[in-house]
């Protein structure tokens, strides 16, 4: 290092970005500390300030170090700070600061959010924001900020929102093209209108009522979880979609065609048939297809699906590579009368990997027969998995059931296997 020219060893410790690293290197000679301006990242672990025993504050700390560089475009703190604190170093970073992440632990102070300035309204000052993460974060007011002009990523993880003051913050942010919402509670109804918006992610955690709204045209990803009512009318750019909802119902779907989507998830507990029915007719070009619910059934009744016709199934999928069935889709597809219509010259032209997730003995016969119509119709079938799980029965039903099981893999030992 002591032969390399100074622009070079600049270069080398600019890439420092751990608080701690860069405290150490300060230490070493007055060249190296002269490399502190050029920083253009810096990251404060949690831990930053365990068995600190200095005079200045934490908030002080990071001040001073942030005080000098000449222009930081990334700034993330997990280590604990006032809002006090991050005011003062915003006024230092604003203009050059494009990324910013901060643990803001603020989640359960709802009077330090009232009687504000809060941590929230602070960030307001970083004008130029690109990206924006924020994790912990109390919403009971809507934020005060001006609109981020450049703003295109939004990630909040770990919240307690208000319908109004997530409304207004996603107002303050027109141009996002990423969306991410974790472990949100509180929530009971959202909108989102968003014109440039490609990747959205919403995980809302409570009962499992929520209701949501999205227009937003060039959407490609869309995952939610934790909605019983869901409207997206426009998803001619939809490509993957995931909807579950491990804590309630899933009452109502309302979608556009969804003539670009390739994969498709639907998770839960319930699911009315109709909203399952419905995503199946509008994915009907989906390639990759994933369902775990468990019942149907309107409000508190509990139902098995109805019979799904298997012909009619793969006929409505033509291009479907991938089918992952769980549960009562697979025992749909397993009734008396679901391979009834198998005409001559029937076939499954795309599929090429299911799996399969199998938990009880019953209607063993139907069942065998769909597997074994699944490689007998599948031309292009190159993997089957069958998963067997905590299947509960002290008949013999559950022994012969699994011998057949074995016995269909040994025939077609290239193509299936147990898991």
């Amino acid at each position: 290092m002591e032969s390399l020219p100074d622009a070079i060893v600049q270069y080398i410790l600019s890439h420092l970005n751990n608080a701690r690293d860069v405290a150490v290197c300060n230490c070493v000679s007055k060249r190296w500390k002269e490399s502190l301006p050029y920083l253009k990242s810096l990251y404060f672990p949690r831990n930053s300030f365990d068995g600190y025993t200095g005079s200045d504050s934490p908030d002080i700390v990071i001040w001073k170090m942030l005080s000098s560089i000449t222009c930081l475009e990334e700034l993330v703190v997990y280590s604990p700070f006032t809002s006090s604190g991050l005011a003062s170093w915003l006024l230092l970073v604003h203009s050059s600061v494009k990324h910013l992440e901060l643990r803001m632990d603020n989640i359960t102070d709802y009077k330090a959010c009232v009687d504000g300035p809060s941590k929230l309204d602070c960030v307001s000052a970083a004008k130029n924001l690109e990206s924006l993460k924020l994790w912990g974060v109390l919403m009971a007011n809507p934020p005060k900020w001006d609109v981020f002009k450049n703003l295109k990523s939004l990630e909040i993880v770990g919240a307690r929102l208000e319908d109004s003051a997530l409304s207004a913050a996603l107002r303050a942010c027109p141009k996002l093209t990423n969306l991410v919402l974790l472990g949100c509670e509180g929530v009971r109804s959202v909108s989102v209108e968003l014109p440039y918006l490609e990747q959205c992610k919403l995980d809302f955690y409570g009962l499992g009522n929520c209701s949501l709204s999205l227009t937003c045209p060039k959407i490609e990803l869309l995952e939610v979880q934790g909605c019983s009512w869901l409207r997206v009318r426009e998803t001619t750019c939809l490509r993957k979609l995931s909807i579950a909802n491990n804590s309630g119902r899933v009452y109502m779907v309302d979608f556009g065609k969804l003539s670009a989507l390739e994969y498709l998830s639907m998770r839960g507990v319930q699911w009315c048939w109709d909203a399952i029915s419905k995503m199946l007719e509008w994915s009907s070009e989906v390639k990759h297809l994933y369902m775990k619910v468990e019942f149907t059934g309107d409000l508190e009744s509990l139902l098995p699906f109805p019979e799904v016709d298997f012909v009619e199934f793969f006929n409505s999928h033509p291009k479907l590579q991938k089918f992952d069935i769980h549960g009562a889709m697979f025992a749909a597809l397993c009734q008396k009368n679901s391979l009834k219509n198998v005409e001559q010259g029937f076939v499954i032209p795309c599929l090429e990997e299911v799996v399969v997730q199998v938990r009880s003995p019953l209607n063993a016969e139907q069942k065998m027969s769909t597997l074994e119509s699944l490689l007998k119709y599948g031309k292009n079938l190159k993997t089957m998995v069958i998963r067997i799980l905590q299947m509960k029965s002290n008949h013999s039903s559950s022994d012969d059931f699994f011998d057949e099981i074995c016995r269909l893999r040994f025939m077609n030992r290239k193509i299936v296997r147990i898991e």
